[in-house]
């Protein structure tokens, strides 16, 4: 009998950038360092989302230096969403993954995040995402408390151990993969959500994540996938956190149903209510009280989720909302 042809992983990363043409370099340089098995295909596309800076020369560098593992596609509707779904479109493997602009990869990064979507048992996968070593955090911002807000700055590690992602806890943008079928099936990124200028709502990671668990796709949390991410001193600072919690709060409503009226009172009406009268006063209160400065700022935080919560009922509850959805469509090279 003949020898069992190995079967052919095809792997597109998909990566998007604005802007960013320094640190850009340093990502796709470790990206080139990848090992992976040889019976994987890969490519890197970087995805240039109206960067005015020298980000297409850079990606054009590595294109001419490998030509086989690095593509330049560009897009121009601004927004991280419109981005992804336009190097979706363009993607012919079969895997997709997902990294960002400010990260370095160790070189067993993608094959480790990809190898478990040889068993079709998983949609998606997962890995850690860690600060530089010498990172050194302000008096306000613990280390050492589980629900550490350092998230924020995109730290991502639950743990050692692999497992299956539950429904309350998604991979994130900076280490993640999934089938394209994938989006097919339930659809891109949404392009109401997402970085792009003047707007603070983010989540549109998050929220794809939510979207395939709560469909009960499985989606595997692989440690030993890991990058490192950059910690840019403006994001170290309180109005950083405070913004993004705000849009914490207003993603988690939008991500909701409005909820069944009572006696004819608009379900969003009762849920804010609800935050006006009794949750806001209490986490006000506990913010107040609060004497370690980690845990006080913490606490503010959570404050400021709770009006971005209470914004977006007020929004909801007077302007209809529209969920964006993927289209393929052909992107411009």
């Amino acid at each position: 009998m003949g020898s069992v042809e190995p079967v052919v992983m095809r792997i597109s990363v998909i990566l998007c950038t604005h802007n960013r043409c320094r640190s850009l370099a340093k990502a796709l340089e470790s990206l080139a360092a990848s090992e992976l098995s040889a019976s994987a295909e890969w490519d890197v596309i970087v995805v240039d989302n109206n960067s005015t800076d020298q980000t297409r020369t850079v990606v054009e560098d590595f294109c001419r230096r490998d030509p086989l593992h690095f593509r330049y596609l560009f897009e121009s509707r601004q927004g991280k969403s419109h981005a992804l779904n336009a190097g979706i479109a363009y993607a012919c493997a079969d895997i997709l993954a997902f990294t960002d602009d400010d990260v370095t990869v160790e070189p067993t990064w993608l094959q480790e995040l990809t190898h478990p979507l040889e068993d079709p048992e998983w949609l998606g996968t997962g890995g850690r995402v860690f600060l530089p070593v010498d990172f050194v955090p302000p008096s306000w911002l613990r280390l050492d408390d589980p629900s550490s807000i350092l998230g924020v700055l995109a730290y991502f590690d639950p743990g050692p151990e692999p497992g299956t992602f539950p429904k309350r806890l998604p991979p994130i943008g900076a280490n993640m993969a999934y089938r394209k079928k994938a989006f097919l099936k339930y659809g891109g990124f949404r392009t109401d959500l997402g970085p792009r200028p003047g707007r603070a709502v983010r989540y549109e990671d998050t929220e794809l994540g939510w979207r395939l668990l709560n469909a009960g796709e499985r989606i595997k949390y692989v440690p030993s996938a890991i990058v490192h991410h950059e910690v840019p001193p403006e994001r170290v600072n309180k109005k950083y956190f405070l913004v993004y919690f705000y849009g914490l709060g207003r993603i988690a409503i939008r991500d909701r149903g409005k909820g069944k009226p009572v006696w004819l009172i608009p379900g969003p009406v009762i849920s804010l209510a609800n935050r006006i009268v009794n949750l806001l006063p209490k986490q006000i209160s506990w913010w107040l009280r609060q004497s370690d400065p980690g845990k006080r700022f913490q606490q503010k935080c959570y404050v400021w989720k709770t009006v971005g919560e209470m914004v977006e009922l007020a929004l909801r509850w007077l302007v209809p909302q529209t969920k964006s959805s993927f289209q393929p469509q052909a992107a411009k090279e």
